[in-house]
């Protein structure tokens, strides 16, 4: 029998107890979507620590995959003192997690694998010019306190990496400028989505199932659901979204928030302040099959980001028919073709508002049809099976040289 090529992706998370989060969803594709000459392997975190450190066997989307936890972790939204990639980061010093292929998602843990054997690649997921910036006064990652520091040890670890994804276009840009001799290892890619778990329903089955919400929920029986699903974290500012609901005057717009994070607190207290407690329903942590129903019923879905990489909500909004909502943040604007959605003028309440009033108020020039042909090329079974394929001629080549 052929032996298999072995991939090994890095992450602090656990995928069968996660909440809504854009990397977590990109590396579930990569575990569904595997060709079958590939074994995958995922160093997470658990919640038993008998477990620790330990390779399990496990399925996941129908995929078999072998999964070890490094670090115990309960509640994947909320930062803490010490942050959690760099226990993480500790946690995988001493083991070698040597494979043909690995895959990194913060570039910290690449700190203890420059003796590991195979190919490292490392996943840039936001504008790391925008994450950067302090100027914006949104400390959404203790790096943004000192980004020369980050990128003094960005610099000396480049150089161990053998592949930098970004799918982000002038994070590319960026680091084929930065590191010109490196310039050939970086290369953008566009995230995944599932289009077989995010799809929209009939138009006759939606409006049905939206009506009976309604009226459940003792809300105006034309109510249209818009939906934000995201971490309450400074990055994706939904106190801004609150904001922007409490300037709308229409009675028959219900917002969905679907997440958890630190800001929920400051959140409720300006829902109470709006008196908005009517207009808004915080879900809180939600997981990935129950966040496909809300986008199913949802005539819009909202984004208040600061700044963002290629936000996968985004995409699962378009592919259950809905157009989005979205401030000029990370790649959204390209992905947007007419039809599919409106980016904001500004990133203030009123501009929000007034692209939120556009969807609902014209309907017809939001068909389902158009968000699902926005969002085509981003299909994560082409996508990923794509990039295999190209990680295994890389392998081919190295084995003919």
């Amino acid at each position: 029998m052929k032996k298999k090529l072995i991939l090994t992706i890095l992450y602090q998370f656990n995928p069968w107890k996660s909440s809504i989060g854009g990397i977590q969803s990109v590396i579930c594709n990569f575990i569904k979507y595997a060709p079958s000459d590939f074994e995958v392997r995922l160093v997470g975190t658990g919640e038993d620590a008998g477990e620790l450190g330990k390779w399990q066997d496990k399925e996941l989307a129908g995929r078999a995959l072998k999964f070890m936890p490094v670090i115990p972790l309960e509640e994947d939204n909320v930062r803490r003192w010490i942050p959690t990639t760099l226990k993480y980061t500790q946690a995988l010093m001493g083991k070698d997690l040597s494979s043909d292929f690995m895959h990194f998602h913060r570039i910290e843990p690449t700190l203890v694998a420059g003796k590991w054997q195979g190919e490292k690649a490392l996943f840039i997921h936001n504008d790391i010019q925008q994450q950067m910036k302090s100027t914006t006064g949104k400390k959404a990652l203790l790096w943004q306190y000192f980004p020369g520091a980050y990128f003094v040890l960005e610099n000396r670890l480049m150089q161990g990496l053998d592949r930098l994804y970004s799918c982000n276009t002038e994070s590319t840009n960026f680091y084929q400028e930065r590191y010109p001799d490196l310039s050939s290892r970086v290369q953008g890619i566009k995230n995944p989505v599932d289009l077989e778990r995010f799809h929209p329903l009939e138009a006759w089955e939606k409006e049905e199932k939206r009506k009976e919400l309604a009226q459940k929920m003792h809300l105006s029986p034309d109510t249209h659901f818009i939906l934000f699903a995201g971490r309450l974290h400074p990055q994706k500012d939904p106190v801004l979204l609150v904001r922007t609901v409490g300037i709308l005057k229409e009675s028959n717009i219900h917002l969905w928030v679907a997440g958890e994070g630190e800001l929920r607190p400051e959140l409720e207290s300006e829902i109470e302040r709006l008196n908005l407690s009517k207009k808004v329903t915080l879900l809180g942590a939600v997981a990935q099959e129950k966040l496909v129903e809300y986008h199913q019923l949802s005539s819009a879905c909202i984004l208040t980001s600061v700044y963002e990489g290629l936000p996968i909500v985004v995409l699962e909004a378009l592919s259950c028919g809905n157009p989005v909502v979205s401030t000029a943040c990370g790649e959204t604007p390209r992905i947007l073709i007419p039809g599919s959605g409106e980016i904001s003028a500004t990133r203030s309440p009123e501009a929000i508002a007034q692209a939120l009033r556009k969807i609902i108020n014209n309907p017809h020039q939001y068909p389902s049809s158009i968000c699902r042909q926005a969002v085509q090329p981003y299909n994560a079974k082409e996508v990923v099976i794509n990039l295999y394929e190209e990680m295994k001629q890389r392998r081919q080549m190295g084995k003919e040289m």
